[in-house]
């Protein structure tokens, strides 16, 4: 037993580390040119700039609660005041501190300027007037910031898991981290997330007893999960559950932290399907009842019309199962096409300017299958065969899609021919082999995976 846990700890460690996204950059005792972030009884405080963004400062002040954990020694935390050694966190065209270092050449950001959730972590000497030395941490854009500040956790002791794992942070009372330029490029991946699926009894009861429900203090633990993660996408639990509606801040907060959110194969234009027997909707039969089922998408569109999210279009039929015993494709090519339009109506602008995906989950890939096709810049999201098998990949020499591709996978299912639940069943070799040729044919815009109640899957999650 003792050397199984031994292996399990080292397998563990190992992932982590490539998770991270970085060579380890810090070190235990004093190197020339080294930044002191914990020494002889001293932090270094965090700056950000007032204008930067909510969510990154928000993560900042996670860091100065992890390097307190880590310390013992509580940062201070500064908004604007150029002072002492500090830890300086900011945004490309957002952090007023940033703007000035890279207009004073203090750092050069060509190599992640402009580029998707890329992050330059660096020692700068002189980064402003009135501060000698400083760690500079600065993104490409909001994630990118939010990326090098959870790197910077990681790299000094605090677990992405120390929450949903009770993972210990590991105490230390001399830290440096070491000069050069520490770059973490755009990831391969666009959007990477899990889904919160079939996640009755366990996790819907536990959420109520801890938070009440699937609240935004809930979905705020998640959040900084998938963040920490280096993460960025959410299909929020859907089981007699719907994030826009069981709590107005869920969708705000998302925003304001960094996650996308998105609906799940067979909930429409960001409608969670719970919401449909909650307003006493008619006949989920677009055939029978276009008018109500339009209104319902529009009015849910419009709800989070400004928030970061992946539209789900399409249709399948109600409770997750076939919208008909064929293959009605004209009826779901009118679908798309009034879904479309819906979209352009809320957003006001071209519908192609809107992140969308078309799950061809199970028999919807029939339609795909035999011809039907969706605009280019939808992605088209291609999925397992609910045990870890991939169906379909894009044809070797096809022309390159717009919107791209992407991968639905499961570590946790519910349907026939038998469930599989709170133990996750495909090896992790497997995982490795399915979405590494997924990579290689170049569905890379989305991956997604059931994880159902979370909790038993935090080795495949980080994994993935």
């Amino acid at each position: 037993m003792k050397k199984l846990t031994l292996l399990l700890s080292i397998i563990i460690a190992s992932i982590g580390l490539n998770a991270a996204g970085l060579d380890p950059i810090t070190i235990n005792s004093y190197v020339p040119g080294s930044f002191p972030l914990v020494s002889k009884g001293k932090v270094a405080s965090i700056l950000v700039s007032q204008n930067e963004w909510s969510g990154t400062i928000l993560a900042a002040k996670n860091l100065q609660i992890d390097i307190e954990k880590v310390s013992g020694v509580a940062p201070a935390f500064l908004i604007e005041e150029t002072k002492g050694m500090p830890i300086i966190i900011g945004t490309i065209g957002k952090s007023k501190i940033i703007d000035e270092m890279i207009s004073n050449r203090r750092i050069n950001v060509s190599d992640i300027a402009g580029h998707w959730e890329a992050t330059l972590i660096q020692v700068v000497k002189n980064p402003v007037k009135g501060i000698d030395s400083a760690l500079v941490i600065v993104g490409s854009d909001k994630r990118g910031t939010i990326y090098g500040v959870y790197e910077l956790a990681y790299q000094i002791g605090v677990s992405p898991w120390y929450y949903w794992a009770d993972v210990p942070v590991k105490k230390n009372n001399s830290i440096f981290v070491i000069a050069g330029r520490h770059v973490i490029s755009s990831p391969a991946v666009k959007y990477r997330g899990i889904f919160l699926n079939d996640e009755a009894p366990a996790l819907s009861g536990w959420s109520k007893k801890q938070f009440g429900g699937f609240n935004s203090k809930f979905y705020e633990k998640v959040f900084e999960l998938i963040l920490r993660l280096k993460g960025n996408y959410l299909w929020p639990a859907m089981w007699g559950n719907a994030f826009n509606d069981d709590d107005k801040l869920n969708p705000i907060l998302a925003d304001e932290y960094g996650v996308v959110i998105g609906t799940s194969h067979h909930e429409p234009l960001t409608r969670a399907h719970d919401e449909w027997r909650r307003y006493k909707g008619g006949k989920w039969n677009y055939e029978q009842n276009p008018q109500q089922l339009r209104d319902f998408w529009k009015t849910g569109l419009q709800r989070v019309t400004d928030k970061e999210q992946i539209i789900t279009i399409g249709m399948r039929g109600d409770g997750d199962e076939p919208m008909s015993a064929g293959t009605a494709t004209a009826l779901l090519e009118k679908i798309v096409k009034d879904q479309r339009e819906i979209i352009e109506k809320v957003s006001q602008k071209p519908a192609s300017e809107t992140p969308q995906l078309w799950a061809l989950y199970k028999e919807v890939q029939d339609y795909y299958d035999k011809g039907m096709r969706v605009p280019d810049d939808v992605t088209l999201l291609l999925c397992d065969d609910n045990w870890g098998n991939l169906r379909k990949l894009p044809k070797v020499g096809e022309a390159p899609r717009k919107g791209g591709y992407g991968i639905y996978y499961h570590f946790d299912y519910v349907g026939g021919p038998r469930n599989y639940k709170w133990v996750n069943t495909n090896p992790i070799q497997k995982i490795w082999e399915q979405m590494r040729l997924a990579y290689e044919y170049d569905a890379n815009q989305i991956w997604i995976v059931n994880v159902g109640d979370l909790k038993p899957m935090e080795f495949p999650i980080e994994f993935f």
